[in-house]
Order: structure tokens, then sequence, then C-alpha cells
């Protein structure tokens, strides 16, 4: 289960990469836009406005997300409960995007060809997702999950995601005129514990959810301990660096 108020704890820093990906994202005249891992919606009514006029569509298979989106969302937008690998629109769409969505999809890179069969002539394709699965946050999860204590964790399925390169060939095998990058965010979190919290939000959350409360508090706290010796807090707060990967395909 996902926490809505978790995950918008730290909602600037999740929001940056979103809105980075869209300013690469050149449509004009777009009349269908859908986001698929809408999370709370909060992202996706901001489609709205970019594309006034536009129907808008936030896709999430998390009743929790769906539950917290807007109650009453801007003009054209509507929020559906669906799993974005059985979703599909209803007419072609002029503007598909995902935001820190795919990594947590299974063989996303094979579900690529779907997702581009939604897309309208000359629309565009856009995604990004985190490509820092070999960073201390989650090579010391992955290990200390791995103990002979947590043989309930052993068998989880946990994000992932491909080099850049991977995800340009796929995107101009399936014909897109393809702009693929990265960037790593130099976060800097406030508040005691704070790679622990950010975490909890997303990456922990899998491994919680297979726990029992009494096990739960117990790997958390020996979670906590490793993070805090690899991100010691500074003067000014901790640092996370954040690498995440950007794509962006225009259909031919």
């Amino acid at each position: 289960m996902w926490d809505p108020d978790r995950y918008l704890t730290f909602a600037a820093q999740r929001a940056r990469p979103f809105a980075d990906l869209l300013a690469q994202v050149r449509a004009t005249d777009v009349t269908e836009v859908a986001d698929l891992g809408c999370g709370p919606g909060t992202l996706t009514a901001g489609l709205a406005r970019h594309w006034p006029g536009a129907h808008v569509v936030g896709v999430d298979s998390s009743a929790e997300m769906i539950a917290a989106t807007p109650a009453d969302p801007p003009a054209g937008v509507e929020f559906v409960h669906a799993d974005l690998r059985d979703w599909t629109p209803q007419r072609p769409v002029d503007v598909l995007i995902s935001n820190a969505t795919l990594q947590w999809v299974p063989g996303h890179l094979d579900l690529l060809p779907r997702l581009a069969g939604h897309v309208a002539a000359g629309g565009w394709l856009a995604f990004q997702l985190p490509g820092n699965f070999a960073e201390p946050t989650h090579v010391l999860l992955r290990e200390l999950a791995a103990g002979d204590r947590w043989p309930m964790l052993h068998d989880l399925e946990r994000p992932s995601a491909h080099e850049p390169a991977t995800y340009l060939d796929a995107l101009l095998d399936l014909g897109f005129a393809a702009d693929v990058w990265e960037t790593t965010y130099v976060q800097l979190l406030p508040g005691d514990d704070a790679v622990l919290e950010w975490m909890s939000g997303t990456g922990l959350r899998p491994y919680l959810a297979a726990l029992d409360d009494a096990a739960r508090e117990v790997f958390v706290a020996e979670y906590r301990d490793l993070l805090r010796a690899a991100y010691p807090p500074g003067r000014h707060g901790t640092v996370l660096p954040y690498r995440r990967i950007f794509a962006v395909g225009r259909s031919g």
C-alpha cells in the first residue's frame, strides 16, 4: 500500500524532475494527455494548466493514491484506478507521460511498444525514472534484506531501471525521434533521519509491507543505523545525490 501523505513529505523534490521532463515535451495543439502513475494527482492537475482545453487523465494502480487525488479537479481532468499495463485510452493520446513509475513495473522495457501504440501520430511519449539503484540507499537495503533473519524479503519484486542508452535504442526502434539524458540532483533534505523518511515513501515500502509490526520495527531500526552512517547530516541538512533518467520521444 502507498501512503500519499508520506510520499508528499518531499513534494518539491519529487516535483522537480517532472517539471524538467515536461519542459522537453514541445507539443502543441494538444487535446488528449495521459499521466501514467499519477499518484495523488498534484502534478497531473498541472498538465491541464500547461495545455489549456486538453482532456487529461491520470492513471494509477494504487487505490490509496487515487483516493487522495483532488475531489474537485480542474475542468477536463479525470483520475482512473487502473494498472498502466492494462489501461487503454479511449482515443489516441497527444502526450503520454509517466513520472517515476516504470521502475516499479517488471519488464517495463517490453511494455514500451504497447505504450507507444497509445500515442497519436506526431504525439509524444515521455518518461522519467530513478537510476540510483547502485547507491547506498538501495544497496544497503538489499544487503540487509538478504540476511538469514529475513526470508520473507528474499523474493520481493524491487524497482529497477536500465541505462539511458537502452531507452534511447528502444524509442528509436519504435520509430520515435528521441532525446534521452540523465541528471543527478544533489538534494538537500531537512530533518532527522531524512534519508529514511525519503525511502519510507518509496523504495522501502515493499519491505515494510512484507513484515509484521515487530519485525518491521527491528528492520527499520537497523536500516536507519546504516543510513545514518552512509548519509551523515551536514551543516545545512542531509545531502542525498539522486540520479534520474529521462526519455522523450516524438512519434513520426
